[in-house]
């Protein structure tokens, strides 16, 4: 049943992300858009999904590119992040495979942090929307806790998608120390964000 309702939803988006893609236009000293810094470490869950999910993450580089924010793509992406929320129960990734770590989709309706954004950003591609601008991405919070969001880099800014908020916020409005994030180009690629900070061993909220 959850996979019947999320071809649904994802289906009746189909095409309204054509034409919404923009190449990056660099600006690094635009405060809507985190500073990205050298090349960082690979999250372990991510390296685990792929080699689960082959298919999910092949494919060539691509140039960077962003969303333009229309009123189409913000209803889309707050859509997503609703029914994502909305549609998968919290579990520890302990309790539900055994283990501290581990990424996949929440096939079963139950998953953590991680696995929100890996389903969110699915969604989003499926309706057309470029896998650069849509990138698995490592915070801190407030008691420097690993946690995993999905942002979504558009013409007016990043935006996290976020499964403790419906509200889907700019970057700097979370409260979080962004840590580091999948390349726009290479999804298999990750690079530190901000300032130089020690990245969480995982990610488990």
């Amino acid at each position: 049943m959850f996979s019947f309702a999320f071809k649904a939803v994802t289906a009746a988006a189909v095409g309204s992300a054509l034409a919404l893609t923009r190449p990056v236009a660099a600006n690094p000293s635009d405060p809507r858009y985190v500073e990205v810094g050298p090349a960082a470490s690979v999250p372990f869950g991510w390296i685990d999904f792929c080699q689960r999910y082959e298919g999910e993450c092949s494919g060539d580089r691509l140039p960077a590119a962003d969303i333009v924010m229309s009123a189409q793509a913000r209803a889309d992406i707050d859509r997503v992040n609703r029914w994502v929320n909305g549609h998968v129960a919290p579990i520890s990734d302990q309790d539900h495979w055994g283990v501290i770590d581990r990424w996949d989709y929440p096939i079963d309706g139950k998953g953590d942090c991680e696995d929100y954004a890996l389903l969110k950003r699915k969604m989003l591609i499926e309706m057309g929307y470029p896998r650069q601008a849509l990138l698995m991405t490592v915070v801190k919070d407030a008691d420097q806790q690993g946690h995993a969001v999905l942002t979504a880099r558009t013409t007016e800014g990043e935006f996290t998608l976020d499964n403790f908020n419906d509200e889907v916020k700019p970057w700097a409005s979370t409260g979080y120390r962004f840590v580091k994030r999948q390349s726009q180009e290479d999804p298999n690629s990750w690079v530190s964000l901000g300032e130089p900070t020690e990245a969480p061993l995982y990610t488990a909220r």
